[in-house]
């Protein structure tokens, strides 16, 4: 009878590892799939959320090259002496004026750098310099008391020698905007 309960004994206890491997392996496959599904629903609930921000933040950055553009275009030699020139001012009056409504404007558009890629913003800094570099170069050439017109003359001859300070930047905002 010994041997038949060490038998008995032995099947019971090969039935119960057999069992115990087949539930932990069960048990494991599960865990992993059920971590995986975990996985993918937080991956798509990642990629929803990056949906929606590219849908809010898409027009707000289209905004912000348009504001870019028009900056560059207000900044531009025509636009800008027409703006700021006045009856009556002096040659210094309309160099300060000038100088101060680019840097105003800049100022006032700062925030678009957010948006922009860092070269498109490079590229319209370097505008912004150059353009007030052409106006206090121009400055300099006419004498102070000239009429303010000479100076917006001299303006416009510095840029019609070369290429017009802010194209390069509103070349390239527009071919950027056009891959975005």
């Amino acid at each position: 009878m010994n041997l038949y309960l060490l038998v008995f004994f032995c099947a019971l206890a090969a039935v119960l590892a057999t069992m115990a491997l087949t539930g932990y392996i069960f048990f494991r496959i599960t865990k992993r799939y059920f971590d995986n599904r975990q996985k993918e629903q937080m991956l798509q609930m990642r990629i929803d959320e990056h949906r929606e921000a590219v849908k809010q933040v898409t027009p707000i950055r289209l905004q912000a090259y348009e504001r870019m553009a028009l900056y560059l275009e207000r900044i531009s030699p025509e636009s800008l002496v027409l703006r700021c020139y006045q009856p009556g001012m002096d040659t210094k009056l309309l160099q300060g004026v000038m100088t101060k409504v680019i840097r105003d404007e800049w100022e006032h558009n700062l925030s678009q750098q957010v948006y922009l890629s860092s070269e498109a913003w490079a590229m319209i800094r370097e505008a912004k310099e150059q353009m007030i570099g052409v106006i206090n170069s121009a400055a300099i050439t006419v004498p102070a008391d000239a009429d303010p017109a000479r100076l917006a003359s001299t303006i416009f001859a510095t840029v019609a020698e070369g290429q017009l300070p802010t194209a390069p930047a509103l070349e390239y905002l527009k071919r950027e905007f056009r891959e975005l």
